[in-house]
This record gives structure tokens, C-alpha cells and sequence, in this order.
């Protein structure tokens, strides 16, 4: 009797398998490059007009959920924008309408903007503190009110922006044409000119004065409130904060330090991270960015100057003198130089948002690592080549000192980043992509083209294959225009959820979307 578990045979007639299962499956089609249009500016510099240093912008983040972005100046402000083509649908009936409503790319309007630092002197170090904010990071909305952290070289605030309602005085004394009356039984319900003008009232009149009350209209103003102030904990110049996922601590991170807070305690902060030597002699690489792990809270990662990445477990101890991976590229044999060490140095570092990889910032080029792979990037993007042959000027200008940002889309498939002549450069890292995008900050983004990649990218199945891309051609650009170190994109970041990239190209924010 055959086991009820067992196959049937197949007879020698029977029809062999469909062929289909042996053929390979095609290999997905790599993605197109996105077409990048203009969507606003703000702070527009007409031609020839001169722009103040205090006024240049300095810091941008979108917050988590992308309906505001706040942006941080040279001179210590703080501007915050929301989004207008987003509105809250009370009943289900008009979130079902919202399905079918034809969608338009995300468009921003001016908020509030409030002074979020003053210039500082400390009389210790006779030490002159500028105000400029260095970065801005978003706490959690709570009752309606929105919070964010920023900070200068020293201090951090704790800040909350809150609608409140405007209170107004009524039921003034005035003239009858003006005032209602009130209080009276006969309507009489105003002073007399003899009474308004200091003289003593006449007895039997008082029925006649009324109380001014204090009513709430239904108009509304914004008010920023610095809760807190966290100051006093850093020697050296504040590079980075990070909001923990677990929203009650932060870091910041200054050269030699990273310090961790709890948000409701401004008088105390632990020390986490310290490289200083016991001899200052034999230092030789100082911290240059750190952020938290997006849903990891016991995982933070931190650069250093010398294009190393640290990957850091909270748990292991108290303070965290010892990596739990390290993350950096080994230079090629007989390549090293002057310049090497300089340009290998980390400006920028962020996790995506799925905490997988950490894309990071050099002076020359992009990198993508993968947390899980440390034996090199996954991915390395040439942002501006042509530049290699002039190091030497731009290490007599300072230039080669700049420090550019970089940003990554919410899903995971492009990067973006600053250069020189106000340009910003879009990378795609999916499968088999090529894309190079090169865009200028002004209304027409795509008149200046720089040629796609020269060296053609190795096809990858996965992002655990390195790829090498962007590289132009030498000379003064890739079409041989001449470039501005004076006009430079440091600073930009990318929506949370939508292809909308906002930068900062001297005191004007533009935003692109795709």
C-alpha cells in the first residue's frame, strides 16, 4: 500500500516540467535619471545686489515628517517654513476624495523666524563665540507645538514654537463711536469728555465707567520660547547634534568629544566619547561628525579627520573608548601625497533611513558603506575630479578646507550633494544605475551640465559590489568652464518622503523636485 505522504510517480509519457523554471529570470531595468524642475526660492538676490555675511545660510533640515523645514544664518536665526500643499483631512470621506486629487510636488511657504543665538564672548579664554547656527535637528511635535534643538559653536537651546491665540483689551472707556456700550442701564456707556480728561466724576455717573476686560479673538501668532539652554560642556567647537530615536537624549560633538544629554536636564551631560591624548602632541585625527542611528537607540557613529568611521554600542560601556566596527578605505601603494590626509577628511555623515548604510562626505568624493560590510564602500561617487590637479591652489585659498553636507532620499536610492559654481550633484545607487546628475542653484537648475561619467560603472546586483562613478574629465570643468570657489553649496538635505531637495546657495534657499 503506497504511504498517503509519498509522491506519485510520473509515467515516461508524462510532460516534462515547464521549460520556464530552467530559464533565468531578466535582470530588472536599471532606473532613469530623474528630471529635476525648479520649485521655489526664497531670499532671491537680484543681480549685483551684495549679500551681508550675517544673512548667508549656514544650516537646513527637513523635520521627520517633511511639513516643515527650518533653516539656521550667520547671524544666530533660526526660519522656519511649512508646507501649504498638505492639507488634514478630518473625515474619512475627504481623505477618499484626496486619492483621486491630482498630486503636485511640495510647495513651501514662510512660518515664523525667531533669534535663536547672540554673539558671545568668553572672558576666561578671551574668546569671541560667534552666533552662527551650525546645525538644527527636530524633536518630536507634541499638543500642537513644534520643537527643535540648535546650536553655535558652544551653546545648544532647546526651542518650541507654539500658535498661541492673541489677547486683546475691549470694552474700553472710549468715545461712543468707537466703544459699545456697556454696563449701563439707560446705554449711557462712555465718559464725557470732562470725565475722560482727568476731571473727578460727578456723583451719580459711575454707573456710566466701564471695566475694561482682556478677551481671546480667534486670531493667532507664533511663539518661539527657548526652553532650555545646554552650555558650558564643550572646549571645543560644537560640529554635530543627533536626536536619539528613543526622543529623550541627544549627543553633540565637538573635535574631541561627544557628549550625551537628556533633554529635560540642561545642567548635566555624560561623556561618552573622548580622544583627546594626555598629551596634546600626539594627536593626530580630531572628531568631524557623529549622528545617532535612526531606530537603533544604543548606536551612534562618529568620523573622524582621518576619513575613518566609527561605529560605537552604548551598551558596552560607559564611556565608549573602543569601536564596535570601523569603517574606512585603505589608500593604494604609492599614492599618497601632500594633500592626501586632507582630502580624506569626513565633513558630513548620514545614516539612511532604514539605518543600513551610512553615506558620508570627503573633500573629493561621495561614499556609500554598508553597516554590515566594513572591508570598503559599497559605492564611490566623484563629485568634482576636475579639482584634483589645482589642490595646491585650493590649499593656499583655504578652500580645500570647505566642509559639504550630503543627503540621501527616504528610499534609499539616490544621494546628493554640494560643490563649487552653486552646483549640487544627484547620484543613483539602485541597481545598475548610472544616473550623474549635475544641477545649479538658480530658477533654470539644468543650464549647467557637467558630462556624465567618463568611466563606466561596473554592473552590481546588489549594493555589496563597489562601484566607482561621476568622475569628469580633468581641466577647468568637464566642458571647460571656469568654476567660482567663492560660490560654494555646502549646505542641502532631501525631503523625507518626496524627491524634493532644498540647498542653500549663499542667503537664498531653493528647492528642486523631481
Amino acid at each position: 500500500m503506497m504511504n498517503g505522504a509519498a509522491a506519485p510517480e510520473r509515467s515516461p509519457s508524462a510532460s516534462p516540467p515547464p521549460p520556464a523554471q530552467a530559464q533565468a529570470q531578466p535582470s530588472p531595468s536599471p532606473m532613469q535619471p530623474f528630471d529635476w524642475k525648479f520649485s521655489q526660492v526664497f531670499g532671491e538676490r537680484s543681480a549685483g545686489e551684495e549679500v551681508q555675511d550675517v544673512d548667508i545660510i549656514s544650516a537646513i533640515e527637513f523635520n521627520k515628517s517633511g511639513h516643515h523645514l527650518a533653516t539656521g544664518d550667520r547671524g544666530g536665526r533660526v526660519v522656519l517654513f511649512e508646507r501649504t500643499d498638505v492639507k488634514d483631512h478630518t473625515c474619512r470621506k475627504d481623505a477618499e476624495k484626496a486619492d483621486y486629487s491630482i498630486s503636485r510636488h511640495p510647495e513651501f511657504r514662510y512660518k515664523t523666524e525667531f533669534q535663536s543665538h547672540e554673539p558671545e564672548f568668553d572672558y576666561l579664554k578671551s574668546l569671541e563665540i560667534e552666533e552662527k547656527i551650525n546645525q538644527i535637528k527636530w524633536c518630536q511635535a507634541a499638543n500642537g507645538a513644534l520643537f527643535l534643538l540648535s546650536t553655535n559653536d558652544k551653546t545648544i537651546k532647546f526651542w518650541k514654537v507654539q500658535e498661541k491665540k492673541i489677547k486683546k483689551v475691549s470694552e474700553m472707556n472710549l468715545d461712543r463711536s468707537t466703544a459699545p456700550a456697556n454696563g449701563s442701564p439707560g446705554g449711557v456707556g462712555h465718559l464725557s469728555p470732562s470725565h475722560s480728561n482727568g476731571n473727578a466724576l460727578k456723583p451719580g455717573v459711575f454707573a456710566s465707567l466701564r471695566m475694561p476686560v482682556v478677551v481671546t479673538s480667534q486670531e493667532t501668532s507664533l511663539a518661539a520660547t527657548c526652553r532650555r539652554v545646554y552650555a558650558h560642556a564643550h572646549d571645543y567647537h560644537i560640529n554635530s547634534i543627533s536626536n536619539n530615536s528613543d526622543g529623550e537624549t541627544f549627543i553633540s560633538a565637538d573635535d574631541l568629544r561627544i557628549n550625551l544629554w537628556n533633554l529635560e536636564i540642561s545642567n548635566q551631560s555624560f561623556n561618552i566619547i573622548d580622544v583627546k591624548p594626555t598629551n596634546m602632541e600626539d594627536l593626530t585625527e580630531v572628531i568631524t561628525s557623529a549622528e545617532f542611528h535612526p531606530t537603533h537607540c544604543n548606536t551612534l557613529a562618529y568620523s573622524s579627520s582621518k576619513g575613518s568611521i566609527r561605529l560605537v554600542d552604548l551598551r558596552q560601556s560607559a564611556l565608549c573608548d573602543t569601536h564596535s566596527q570601523i569603517f574606512e578605505q585603505h589608500e593604494a601603494p604609492g599614492s599618497r601625497s601632500f594633500f592626501t590626509e586632507i582630502i580624506a577628511s569626513i565633513s558630513d555623515i548620514k545614516f539612511s533611513k532604514d539605518g543600513r548604510h551610512i553615506l558620508s562626505r570627503d573633500y573629493m568624493t561621495l561614499k556609500l558603506w554598508d553597516v554590515k560590510m566594513n572591508s570598503g564602500p559599497v559605492a564611490t561617487f566623484q563629485v568634482h575630479e576636475y579639482l584634483r590637479p589645482k589642490l595646491c591652489d585650493l590649499y593656499e585659498n583655504d578652500s580645500i578646507f570647505d566642509k559639504f553636507e550630503c543627503c540621501q532620499s527616504g528610499d534609499g536610492l539616490r544621494v546628493a550633494t554640494g560643490s563649487y559654481s552653486n552646483i549640487f550633484r544627484v547620484f543613483g545607487v539602485g541597481t545598475g544605475s548610472n544616473e550623474a546628475t549635475t544641477l545649479e542653484a538658480t530658477r533654470n537648475p539644468t543650464r549647467r551640465q557637467l558630462q556624465n561619467p567618463t568611466r563606466a560603472a561596473r554592473s552590481m546586483n546588489t549594493l555589496t559590489r563597489a562601484v566607482r562613478r561621476g568622475g569628469e574629465s580633468t581641466g577647468i570643468d568637464a566642458n571647460g568652464n571656469s568654476y567660482d570657489l567663492s560660490t560654494k553649496l555646502l549646505h542641502l538635505a532631501w525631503h523625507p518622503s518626496e524627491n524634493l531637495i532644498a540647498c542653500a546657495a549663499a542667503n537664498s534657499l531653493y528647492m528642486y523636485y523631481a
